[in-house]
């Protein structure tokens, strides 16, 4: 880079010149100097004056070399060559630049942040107008992502516009640009982070804990719903969900092949997935199927208002047998209550809720090691279930509600807006503990069943409730 720039330098004959001939100045000088010391004797003040006309000299020439381009670039000239590299060089590049600008100005008042995807034709000025008509609307690039297609391209941005643009004027100009089927969301700061560190960053978070995969996976391709469709039921038939192990990529849907068995199907009805996105989730899906099963190992020690201490831990499938043996000591009512069927078909949903796949487990344990609760976390396509079960000897005592408020706790860690339960309405621990949560709730009754719902955050409690469906299932 230093030699190409140096190459295109033009020569500045005039300099080497003026320098040529004071060096000679100098010498002449002296020589002088020396001859007249030698012959007279105020030879001390001679040399004091050589000395003075040597600093002038070299005060002249460093001057004169500032001037003509030995001195380095000012801040203007490398404003205007960032701006005029982000104009000229690729996308990425392009957006790296803007980022660095958008995050320190993502706050700035009077502005708001989109992200926004068009369709371009792969052809050279499509980028080019879609900027320029960007530009003419006042609007900042942050980030610029590309997809390609057999077909065009897909070009992905994070904007910070006036918060006077309206989205449907900001589509006409790029409709008018030559973008189609142009899909704009409001942004936040979250949306800052470039691609690599995200994709980093939730390759590590599956890395640590398997039930992470599908959060991770809806991270990565934004708003989209996420099912694991077991290739077993919970009554030990064979679904026949199944998936080749390069996946399936169907527009608006792709399925994956669980490594613990079935498929991971993501669909997202808005907005067609691209090769580009599909290549992310399998290579992430692979990394979680390299790993093999794992759960952190954590453990809290608590001690109950009575004295007694207990244990609280993630558990999983490794705790079936434990779980099935506190299943034979909970009394039918208490079974009833939580799997709301048959008493006798309990232990076949616990290989279910104990996978890292379907969500998280904590577990309840004794001094002696003996499990006495579970408190389950669910992934419901876009919901989140919270289920409990106490033990009866251990029911009464605080543990449940502790249970649901990490429960919870482990949610919102999570990223989701609200969780759910469904019981029934005499269930008054469970309504009991949902209340202690201290949260906006929301009722819905049906025949019998009682779904709470609590909101995690402001903007969604805003947000109409919808629970008759997850009653009914």
């Amino acid at each position: 880079m230093t030699s190409a720039k140096s190459a295109r330098r033009p020569h500045h004959w005039r300099r080497d010149l003026i320098e040529l001939a004071a060096l000679f100045t100098a010498v002449a000088v002296a020589d002088a100097i020396a001859n007249l010391i030698g012959h007279q004797p105020d030879g001390p003040y001679l040399l004091m004056a050589s000395a003075v006309a040597l600093v002038a000299t070299a005060a002249f020439h460093t001057w004169w070399a500032r001037r003509h381009s030995h001195a380095p670039p000012s801040e203007e000239a490398d404003a205007a060559t960032v701006e005029a590299g982000a104009a000229g060089g690729t996308g990425t590049s392009a957006g790296e630049a803007e980022g660095a600008r958008g995050i320190a100005g993502a706050e700035e008042t009077g502005t708001t942040l989109w992200r926004m995807r068009t369709t371009v034709l792969d052809a050279p000025g499509s980028l080019a107008a879609l900027c320029t008509a960007l530009a003419g609307l006042r609007v900042d690039i942050l980030t610029l992502q590309t997809h390609p297609l057999a077909q065009g391209t897909v070009d992905e941005f994070l904007l910070r516009a006036p918060a006077s643009l309206q989205a449907q004027e900001l589509s006409r100009k790029i409709a008018a640009a030559g973008g189609a089927s142009t899909w704009i969301e409001r942004a936040d700061a979250h949306d800052l982070v470039d691609t690599p560190t995200r994709v980093l960053s939730l390759a590590t978070r599956t890395a640590l804990d398997a039930a992470e995969l599908p959060l991770a996976l809806r991270q990565l391709l934004g708003r989209c719903t996420i099912h694991s469709l077991p290739a077993v039921s919970v009554t030990g038939r064979a679904t026949g969900q199944s998936a080749p192990v390069e996946g399936v990529l169907e527009e608006t849907v792709m399925g994956l092949r669980d490594p613990s068995g079935g498929v991971i199907s993501v669909e997202r009805p808005y907005l067609p997935f691209t090769p580009t996105e599909f290549a992310r989730a399998r290579a992430l899906v692979e990394l979680d199927a390299r790993l093999g099963p794992r759960v952190p190992r954590s453990e809290d020690v608590l001690t109950l208002p009575e004295g007694n201490e207990i244990t609280v831990r993630r558990a999983d499938q490794g705790d079936l047998a434990a779980a099935r043996t506190m299943h034979d000591r909970c009394s039918p009512d208490t079974l009833s209550l939580r799997y709301h069927g048959p008493v006798a078909d309990a232990d076949r949903y616990l290989d279910h809720l104990l996978s890292p796949r379907f969500g998280r487990t904590l577990a309840v344990q004794t001094a002696s090691g003996r499990l006495v609760a579970l408190g389950h976390l669910l992934w419901d396509g876009d919901e989140t279930e919270v289920a409990l079960l106490v033990e009866d000897d251990w029911q009464r005592r605080g543990i449940g509600s502790e249970l649901l408020r990490r429960l919870v706790a482990l949610a919102e860690e999570a990223g989701c807006d609200s969780v759910y339960a469904v019981t029934q309405s005499r269930n008054t621990g469970m309504v009991a503990a949902m209340r202690a949560l201290e949260l906006p709730l929301d009722y819905q009754i049906e025949e019998g069943t009682l779904v709470i719902t609590a909101r995690l955050s402001s903007e969604e409690a805003a947000r109409p409730s919808a629970p008759t469906e997850r009653a009914r299932r």
